[in-house]
């Protein structure tokens, strides 16, 4: 089974040296759904939370924490983005929150796409908390993972 950390001779974890790999245009795509109440979702389509404009600033917030990965995951590799792009739809019942993140490096996207989504479902979460007691964020999941050569 193939270690997901690098454990060095004392016995400390560090980051996998991805140096000698080759720059790849990169990219993955994670989306998540968070359940919300009917009247939660008219709240929302008629922008009438306290809070404000619940989809743009979830947007929002899955961008900058895409940004942030490596900040918030211990062992994640500083990256360069070249794009995140966050939509949060309106479903039936709830929002369906979808984030793409690319880059051009050594090592994959996927945990920068995996945390914006969550961010921006738990920004709607922190949003709607005052008026919906039975929201759940679930099927937070990586959709797709690609890596070209340059």
């Amino acid at each position: 089974m193939k270690k997901l950390t690098h454990i060095d001779e004392a016995g400390r974890a560090n980051m996998v040296d991805v140096g000698n790999k080759n720059q790849q245009s990169r990219s993955a795509t994670a989306e998540g759904f968070i359940s919300l109440n009917d009247e939660t979702i008219r709240l929302i389509q008629d922008n009438q939370l306290k809070k404000g404009d619940v989809i743009t600033l979830a947007e929002i917030a899955g961008i900058q924490a895409a940004k942030r990965t490596s900040d918030l995951i211990p062992l994640c590799h500083t990256l360069l983005l070249t794009k995140v792009e966050v939509h949060c739809e309106l479903q039936d019942k709830g929002i369906t929150a979808r984030c793409t993140a690319k880059c051009i490096g050594q090592t994959g996207v996927e945990m920068e796409a995996l945390t914006g989504v969550q961010v921006a479902l738990l920004t709607i979460y922190d949003m709607c908390k005052a008026v919906d007691k039975a929201m759940v964020i679930s099927n937070v999941r990586l959709l797709e993972k690609t890596k070209t050569d340059l």
